[in-house]
């Protein structure tokens, strides 16, 4: 089969047809095609050229053609090309002389231009340092003491001596400890002319606030280091704060100004005598706070020394007093706060209870008068509630036994211990660690044997749960009562001489010399 190319059905014409035109003749059924005048014109055009070499036969109708062609072509580029015109634009303002010389002297750009680039090298052979160069006759600096710091090690940091700063923290030693200056401290320090680079320039002046009362003060005077201080006045009256509770006490005594910490020690003072909740919103409270001010102006509040509630068909006055050791809250009848509820002995889980039993060496049946618990070996025993050791030591079947009695008649014992940590007679706190878990005596293994006595008779200490309440007698009772009005003539808002006792009240300045 033939493609249509080649039956010259295309653009062009092809090799058959041409030879079978010329192969048959004009009158055999076949009519001849003349070319048309588009065609002619198309094959004229196609031996014309548009583009001659204008180098070559100049002159002639070509190169004119060429020349005509090349300047139609100059002529619609140069028609055609955008202007040469500068494009208006936002331009910055000119630089200050200042700004100027501080971008020169930052930019990269020659020398020819005036910049400040590349006249730096490196010192060389020819370069010779100099001998000495003046220094500032002296340096005043800041230095603050941190927590855990020390008093010498913040002076060295700041640039004192080592022989120096323990020379100053000596001299401070003799006045105030250096661990009782509250962390944050700030020192003013300044440091004075030194003889040469090579040493550390001398100490000049120190001055802090060592206490809230007391300001001390470091000099050099005739080249000998001298401690002055400088005691600050101090008005220790309490301050006395009253107020209506509202919907929460929290926020109306913190609106009042009452001290966060004074708040909860309130709280914890009156929970001990009445239920949080039997409070109204009409109660007043009222707080006497231990409170310093200075005569520089600062001021300092301490811990809550009264705590006083008003609800109008009942009154609590409370303050802190201290009877054998204990420090608790006391009423205005010397009635203290209520506490006691007997707590487990030790950390571990019952593992035997109170009746009859078979024992488990002995082989029969008897009672046992105490509970369980099992620990293991060396975990600490605590006392069960406040008491009085009344033995401590070998005591038969029990092996390391220790016999604590308490108010009421009550009476505990602590059996099987590997060691006793407190001697007879001594008092004990509920929670004090009184020995150790072991497995001495009648003991299968480590644990602790735990008794109860009510009048010298064993009882179930689970069915045990009593509360002690401390109570001012006799003399105490009269100097608790003393106290007591002292502070209630703390008015509100004014200062009473009654209970005004100034730790600083004036006086000339103390001078310690370091040779």
């Amino acid at each position: 089969m033939y493609q249509r190319s080649d039956q010259g059905f295309g653009n062009g014409v092809g090799t058959a047809a041409l030879s079978l035109d010329q192969a048959l003749p004009a009158g055999f059924g076949r009519k001849i095609v003349r070319p048309g005048a588009w065609q002619r014109l198309e094959a004229r055009l196609a031996d014309v050229e548009l583009v001659p070499d204008l180098g070559a036969r100049i002159g002639s109708r070509e190169w004119f053609r060429g020349l005509a062609t090349c300047t139609v072509l100059i002529s619609a580029a140069w028609a055609l090309a955008p202007g040469f015109d500068p494009i208006v634009a936002a331009s910055p303002p000119a630089m200050a002389e200042d700004a100027w010389s501080e971008a020169r002297a930052l930019s990269i750009a020659p020398l020819a231009l005036g910049a400040d680039t590349g006249r730096r090298m490196a010192a060389t052979d020819a370069v010779a340092p100099l001998a000495d160069t003046p220094e500032r006759p002296s340096i005043d600096l800041v230095a603050t003491l941190g927590r855990g710091d020390g008093f010498a090690r913040v002076l060295t940091r700041a640039g004192v001596a080592d022989s120096e700063a323990a020379k100053v923290a000596t001299l401070v030693a003799g006045v105030v400890s250096p661990g009782d200056i509250v962390s944050g401290t700030r020192m003013d320090v300044t440091l004075g002319r030194r003889p040469n680079r090579n040493v550390a320039r001398p100490l000049d002046f120190l001055a802090f606030r060592a206490r809230f009362d007391l300001r001390l003060q470091v000099e050099r005077i005739n080249g000998v280091l001298t401690l002055k201080q400088i005691p600050i006045a101090v008005d220790n009256t309490p301050l006395r704060i009253q107020g209506v509770r509202g919907a929460s006490f929290v926020t109306s005594a913190r609106a009042a100004g009452v001290p966060a910490h004074a708040i909860e020690a309130y709280l914890k003072a009156i929970g001990g005598k009445i239920s949080m909740n039997d409070l109204g919103a009409n109660d007043r409270f009222d707080l006497i706070i231990e409170h310093a001010r200075a005569e520089t102006g600062e001021t300092k509040t301490g811990k809550l020394l009264y705590a006083g509630l008003d609800q109008g068909r009942r009154q609590l006055r409370m303050i802190q007093w201290t009877i054998d050791g204990r420090t608790e809250w006391f009423d205005a009848a010397g009635v203290g706060q209520k506490r006691g509820v007997m707590a487990q002995p030790v950390s571990g889980r019952m593992t035997s209870g109170f009746g009859m039993r078979r024992h488990p060496l002995l082989g029969y049946s008897r009672l046992h008068k105490g509970v369980d618990f099992g620990a293991p070996h060396g975990a600490p025993i605590y006392a069960a509630t406040d008491g009085i050791v009344a033995f401590a030591g070998r005591h038969g079947g029990h092996g390391n036994y220790v016999r604590i009695n308490h108010s009421g008649g009550i009476g505990t014992g602590y059996a099987h211990m590997s060691r006793i940590a407190v001697p007879g007679g001594a008092r004990v706190r509920q929670g004090q660690v009184i020995g150790y878990v072991g497995s001495t005596g009648l003991s299968t293994g480590p644990h602790l044997h735990y008794e109860v006595y009510r009048n010298g008779v064993a009882i179930n200490p689970r069915s045990i749960s009593f509360v002690q309440t401390s109570q001012l007698a006799g003399a105490e009772l009269a100097r608790f009562r003393t106290r007591l009005t002292q502070l209630l003539s703390v008015k509100l808002g004014a200062k009473t001489a009654a209970t005004s006792t100034p730790a600083v009240t004036g006086g000339t300045a103390q001078n310690t010399t370091a040779r």
